[in-house]
């Protein structure tokens, strides 16, 4: 077969190529603390569950709609409404299988070919997939350490210009942990405006946020307008396996989108949806539970890895990553994660599969227990021994 061109244009996830490497050292004996992929090491909550089971046993087995089931937009319009102080209603709402279908779909229906669009480096590497897999231009902005991975405002400012179309946001940060201001969301409305640009606003972690309170650019006026809003249920509610996601967006683009989910996965399992209307309308204990959980881990795996000689790591504001600079054990980021797992038996991701200048960091994931954690720290700190002796 001929593969089609198109095809050298799409990336991958380089924590799930971890994860793959990872089982096989497990299949060979090897016992892997595994710290590279994002996903939550708790259970779904039990009432979650009960109403997806719940929705099977009503046999809510058939087709739904492609925009996803009316009582899910609704319960999203009224949790946004709340947690984003703007008012949004059902019709503004796409339910996807995960949250990737937003991303992709959104830049499929407004970018052209060489359009511009602005993405975070070091970041999320679907978005720079996605960008080229949709014939885009992708014109990386950095976040850097020593600004606590923010922007700089003057260099953000000169990369936009009349080319550029859209404008991707992630707060909180994969992979770094970095949180913006409201000063940084405030940068991006400016330019924005002036340069007439659709921001996509990545907010998939916005309830993993250890201090402060979140600022959403939707809150910004005017914002609301021009923002393709990401969220979903994986990270929050521990339901990565679920595939449920969702993005809130001005009404013009929802046939849009909508068409895109049509032609490609028709829609969103029935009782996945009812699930997730249960997580944003049931109690919320257990993502308070999960968040606290997180911080004590986030204080563990940072004091620990800078105690490392040759690590030295911020302490993360929200997801849950830990996001060393490892500048001082004198290997290359990708080097030094594959003898993190071949030699101490713990799965991390090289700082770059997250973007250019990212050659001195690895990323951590502690979505993992404080025992496996506190042994993955035990083991990293032999295996550097080794190679500074």
């Amino acid at each position: 077969m001929r593969i089609a061109q198109r095809m050298n244009r799409l990336g991958t996830e380089t924590a799930f190529e971890v994860l793959v490497k990872a089982r096989a050292l497990e299949a060979q004996g090897k016992a892997i603390v595994h710290l590279e992929v994002g996903e939550p090491d708790f259970p779904t909550p039990q009432n979650i569950v009960e109403a997806g089971i719940r929705a099977l046993r009503d046999g809510k087995t058939k087709y739904t709609p492609s925009q996803g089931i009316p009582e899910l937009r609704q319960a999203i319009a009224e949790h946004t409404s709340a947690t984003r102080g703007i008012a949004v209603s059902p019709d503004q709402v796409v339910v996807t299988p995960g949250a990737k279908p937003i991303m992709f779909f959104s830049l499929l229906a407004l970018v052209e070919p060489g359009d511009e669009v602005l993405y975070p480096v070091p970041g999320f590497p679907i978005y720079e997939s996605m960008i080229k897999y949709s014939n885009g231009i992708p014109v990386p902005y950095h976040l850097r350490e020593e600004n606590n991975f923010r922007f700089d405002p003057d260099e953000f400012r000169a990369k936009a210009n009349s080319k550029t179309k859209m404008i991707i946001l992630n707060t909180p940060h994969n992979p770094t942990g970095g949180v913006f201001e409201k000063s940084d969301l405030q940068v991006v409305a400016e330019v924005a405006n002036k340069y007439d640009i659709t921001v996509f606003t990545d907010e998939i972690y916005w309830r993993v946020l250890y201090d402060g309170a979140f600022d959403s650019l939707l809150q910004i006026p005017g914002m609301a307008e021009r923002a393709i809003l990401l969220d979903g249920f994986s990270k929050t509610y521990a339901m990565t396996g679920w595939r449920l996601g969702w993005g809130v967006m001005p009404k013009e683009i929802v046939p849009h989108i909508t068409r895109l989910q049509t032609n490609s996965n028709s829609c969103v399992a029935g009782f996945t949806q009812y699930a997730g209307v249960e997580a944003l309308t049931g109690p919320q204990d257990a993502v308070g539970t999960m968040v606290a959980a997180f911080k004590q881990r986030r204080d563990v795996i940072v004091d620990g890895l800078n105690a490392i000689p040759g690590f030295k790591c911020l302490k993360a504001r929200g997801a849950f990553y830990a996001y060393p600079n490892t500048r001082g054990t004198g290997w290359g980021s990708r080097k030094l994660a594959d003898y993190i797992l071949n030699e101490a038996g713990v799965a991390c991701v090289s700082g770059t599969a997250f973007g250019d200048q990212s050659e001195d960091y690895v990323r951590f994931s502690y979505a993992n227990s404080l025992e496996n954690i506190q042994k993955a720290l035990t083991r990293i700190r032999a295996a550097i021994e080794k190679i500074q002796d």
